[in-house]
């Protein structure tokens, strides 16, 4: 599956410090240390509509992760996923009297167009659902034929992975059984399906049903995958176990991320799947979390298609922090607008206030778990500095916090001095 095209990335005087970053599964901010190719797997969108801001703030913030690693000279293999197939995709391009192959490919084209508006750096490896399948089904066959997972004796096809044979099962969220029961049955699980073995087993694979799509699946059957599967195969396939950093938004932290890594470590018997886990937190819209449910998702393509300048829509998303629930209102994005054309202004004078130790700064603060809003008021705070005046100033220095606005936080300003 082709990714989006990649910004120019200015390269900095030195070199940044190792990032530390909140780890879900242990409940504190680490410090990572990737090799000299860092890699990270970032869980992408069921295209039956595309970047609503909530997605918008999850790939900006894993975005800062590959910025940093690349400032501290690392090489980034960072890996995305689209799940392509997927009962909410079937049920939008139903209620639309739409194929699903269509909706999904034109939904995927237009999170590629609006990825390259905001300027995230595409993954090396963008690998869909459906173009895994046969690596998924080989997978679902060793887990059966280790006696890891079960076909459901109901005459459905469908076989579910038994975590009760899971070492170390619920590590990752650190979720008591009763909580991962209630999330489990609000975000896709059946825990409540006669003839399964154990409430929480998730479903590899979904037998064929009428008027779904299917796929030839473990001997004797057809079907679909389930979802964490898809997951866990895409990363091994690419960037194998032990990978630095999973992401996603808070919402992924059970089931989708548990189940993943049970999966990837059950066909490896090894662990860990990832090193450290990563949660992007929600954005909501007049006090409430923005969901497809509630039906009031703002969507990035609408808001450029308005004239918004997506670097403003860039700016108010990192004017949050990626761990805290925020909103998003029109005072935030009146205030990323006039904060980047004072920037702007700033940049393009001849001479400004010491570009050093503001690139100091701004590596300091977005090592420490992605500090970007204290990288912005460090940023403000220079170009108030420059833009007032004074006796210290250097003729460089609008380059060169132009460029580090640019590399680090991902905001092109255009001309500079």
């Amino acid at each position: 599956m082709l990714s989006w095209p990649a910004p120019l990335l200015p390269t900095l005087p030195g070199t940044g410090p190792a990032l530390k970053v909140h780890d879900t599964a242990r409940g504190e901010v680490v410090s990572t240390s990737p090799g000299p190719t860092a890699r990270m797997y970032v869980c992408g969108i069921t295209p039956y509509d595309a970047t609503h801001l909530g997605h918008a703030a999850t790939y900006l913030a894993f975005d800062l992760v590959n910025r940093v690693w690349r400032d501290a000279g690392h090489a980034v293999h960072y890996v995305q996923n689209v799940t392509d197939i997927d009962d909410p995709l079937l049920e939008r391009a139903a209620r639309d009297n739409e194929d699903w192959v269509v909706l999904a490919m034109r939904e995927t084209a237009l999170f590629r167009e609006d990825m390259t508006a905001l300027r995230v750096l595409p993954p090396e490896d963008y690998v869909g659902a459906v173009e895994s399948i046969p690596r998924i089904v080989a997978h679902v066959e060793d887990l059966l034929a280790e006696g890891l997972a079960y076909v459901l004796d109901d005459g459905t096809g469908d076989i579910y992975h038994d975590v009760a044979q899971a070492p170390g099962f619920g590590g990752e969220s650190r979720y008591d059984e009763t909580t991962m029961l209630g999330f489990f049955a609000e975000r896709g699980g059946d825990p409540d399906r006669p003839g399964k073995r154990q409430p929480l087993d998730p479903m590899l694979w979904r037998g064929e049903r009428p008027g779904e799509p299917s796929w030839p699946g473990p001997p004797g059957t057809a079907g679909r995958p389930g979802w964490h599967i898809e997951c866990a195969t895409i990363a091994l396939d690419t960037i194998g176990m032990g990978f630095d950093v999973q992401g996603g938004g808070s919402d992924l932290v059970f089931p989708h991320h548990e189940y993943s890594a049970v999966h990837a470590e059950a066909l490896t018997a090894t662990k860990p799947f990832a090193r450290a886990y990563v949660h992007a937190a929600m954005i909501g819209l007049d006090g409430e979390k923005m969901s497809k449910s509630r039906g009031n998702l703002v969507f990035v393509s609408k808001l450029r298609g308005e004239g918004v300048d997506p670097m403003a829509i860039r700016l108010a998303l990192l004017s949050g922090h990626y761990r805290t629930d925020r909103a998003w209102t029109a005072d935030l994005l009146a205030t990323a607008e006039e904060r980047l054309a004072t920037w702007r202004r700033a940049v393009a004078l001849d001479a400004g206030a010491p570009a050093a130790p503001l690139l100091l700064g701004m590596r300091e603060r977005l090592t420490d778990d992605l500090d970007s809003p204290g990288a912005i008021a460090l940023v403000d705070a220079w170009a108030h500095r420059t833009l007032t005046g004074g006796d210290d100033v250097e003729e460089e220095s609008p380059r060169i916090v132009c460029d580090a606005i640019d590399a680090l936080l991902g905001v092109a300003l255009g001309d500079c001095g």
